[in-house]
């Protein structure tokens, strides 16, 4: 793939992340940060694409146009509707936005078609496994104390949570990473619910958002990475069977998984009254040893790889 091809993708993922018009100022902000996590010439690369989107110096119909070849585009669409599943059910402003880019892009109807219903699929599961709304009553819950006993299952589920999303990164199909957010959102939901608090998507979502973990800027990130690293097929999501077989590269989704949970099990078992300073603080804190961390588990992260299939994802996914 050329670098203006892969230039013209990203440039539609972040429109994506642009579409709905409600991106919080976090969240933009940490979009314009994805060239310092990616460094080289990766980083430098997508500094570009950022600052030219952001400036409007290329439009959604000149980044479209310029992708020829078929599976290049169908690409950009898969990307773009990860994007915009990000942070839950499409807006109106973001099907707007899907359906102007798919008549760009002159899809195969049929392709596109099947696509969207991995990409529903996972969004239907995500909502059965963590409820998208509980009544207050509920989900401002009781608080109590963790045991020891129980302290050291979260961490061995957190591990766990951090070696899949891991091993998610890694996969060459555009869908897999859309299994990463939901998966971070059930692990935070599990934590809650052993320190006796029942929580919904709205509140863990706001939580995650406090702690500095943006939704959608993970999955540019994530893409980011993948499609300047060459990991991305022609025409990704069509291969399920042997996913794992184009794991490489580093997944630093373990990092950010892992210390998200160490997060949300210390702000639980203490009774929620952590600031979003101290959250931000302790989450970017426990984010350098938990990458130390994804070096040392990497073997690990690569075997989960190479043995994970769509439904299996799935099954994880809508698991409670």
């Amino acid at each position: 793939m050329s670098t203006d091809s892969q230039h013209a993708i990203l440039s539609i993922a972040l429109m994506a992340a642009y579409a709905d018009g409600h991106q919080a100022d976090t969240e933009r902000d940490t979009v314009r940060q994805l060239a310092t996590s990616l460094g080289g010439s990766e980083g430098q690369a997508l500094a570009r694409v950022v600052q030219d989107v952001l400036l409007k110096r290329v439009s959604l119909l000149d980044a479209a146009s310029s992708l020829e070849d078929a599976g290049q585009r169908q690409l950009a669409y898969e990307m773009a509707v990860c994007v915009c599943d990000a942070d839950g059910r499409q807006s109106d402003a973001e099907r707007v936005f899907l359906a102007e880019l798919k008549a760009h892009l002159k899809l195969d109807p049929v392709v596109a078609a099947a696509f969207e219903r991995e990409a529903d699929a996972i969004v239907d599961a995500a909502e059965k496994a963590v409820p998208v709304a509980l009544p207050a009553a509920v989900a401002a819950g009781p608080v109590v104390a963790a045991s020891a006993a129980s302290g050291a299952d979260l961490d061995k589920s957190i591990l766990n949570y951090a070696l899949l999303n891991g091993a998610l990164e890694l996969l060459p199909q555009s869908w897999a990473s859309m299994a990463i957010i939901p998966l971070q959102v059930k692990m935070v939901y599990a934590i809650g619910k052993a320190h006796g608090v029942e929580l919904d998507q709205g509140h863990i979502r706001e939580f995650i958002a406090a702690v500095g973990v943006g939704l959608t800027s993970q999955y540019l990130e994530q893409f980011g990475r993948k499609l300047l690293g060459g990991l991305l097929g022609k025409v990704a999501g069509r291969a399920i069977g042997g996913i794992g077989g184009a794991a490489t590269g580093m997944a630093f989704s373990f990092a950010t998984t892992y210390a998200l949970g160490q997060v949300a099990k210390r702000y639980y078992a203490g009774g929620r009254v952590m600031s979003t300073a101290l959250l931000q603080e302790t989450f970017q804190n426990l984010l350098g040893p938990a990458k130390q961390m994804q070096t040392h588990y990497l073997p690990q992260i690569r075997q989960k790889a190479a043995t994970l299939d769509a439904g299996q994802i799935m099954q994880m996914v809508r698991g409670r």
